[in-house]
Parts: structure tokens; sequence; C-alpha cells
């Protein structure tokens, strides 16, 4: 498996399938718009030229925010969302931020214990920030 900057090509082999292979994620347009920030930085875990997953952040002022981390459907509990952060972190690192934060779902615990494993601590809460019903928890990190 590769991990590597994800291109505009990239998103092309995924842009039809986003909303059936790797759940509820943002928009085609919406992510293709990250791709074209020169504020974001966004990766994709491959074998050829099949996207098994993909991650990206926003480097911000005083920080750096995970947007996303997500794993194809079918491609769950192999490993790629653990690849996919420690990439994201060693990219943060070179950004010179002395924070990465992100927000998840609270029903997530998946993820949350992914995040956990990773050193993220939980610092607040966002009520109802997905789709105005489920909250969010706000984690973060030294990087």
């Amino acid at each position: 498996m590769l991990i590597e900057k994800m291109t505009i090509k990239d998103y092309e082999i995924i842009k039809d399938n986003l909303q059936e292979e790797f759940d509820e994620f943002w928009s085609a347009s919406i992510l293709k718009s990250e791709l074209e920030n020169k504020n974001s930085k966004y990766i994709v875990a491959k074998e050829g030229k099949k996207i098994l997953g993909f991650a990206g952040i926003i480097i911000l002022p005083d920080d750096v925010e995970i947007t996303n981390i997500v794993t194809k459907k079918s491609e769950r509990k192999k490993g790629i969302g653990n690849l996919l952060l420690d990439k994201i972190i060693e990219i943060s690192r070179e950004t010179k931020k002395e924070i990465i934060s992100l927000e998840v779902n609270e029903k997530n615990s998946i993820a949350i214990k992914l995040y956990e494993k990773f050193g993220f601590k939980k610092v607040g809460l966002r009520r109802k920030y997905y789709k105005g019903i489920e909250n969010a928890i706000i984690m973060t990190r030294k990087i």
C-alpha cells in the first residue's frame, strides 16, 4: 500500500462514488475545492490505481485541523486509518504549528479510539454539529 499526495486525478477516480463507497462524506465539489485550497493538504492510500482511503488537513493561523480521515467501506478494519493518521501527523509537523485538532461524531467510537491511540485528548463538545442533530467531540494533541 502506498500513501501519497492526493491529486486531481485521484479525485476523478472517486468523485462519482464518494457517498456509496466512503459513507456520509462531503460532496464531490467540496472535496475538489479542498484539493484546490492552498492551505489544505490531502493524501490517499492506494493499491495500484485503487483508492482505499484518504485524509486531509487544513493549515490554520494557530493550528492544524484534520478535516477528515475516510476509509472505503469495503477496506475497513485493515489498519488504513492508522496509516493515514500517522502520515497526517507527520505532514502536520512540517507546518511548525503546535496543535492538531479535529471534530469527531460522539457516536463514532471506532474513530475516537483511533484518535486516542494517537494521543488525542477530548477537550470540548460542539452540540448538534452533524446535521443539526449529533454532537461532535473536539479533540487535540500536541504535534
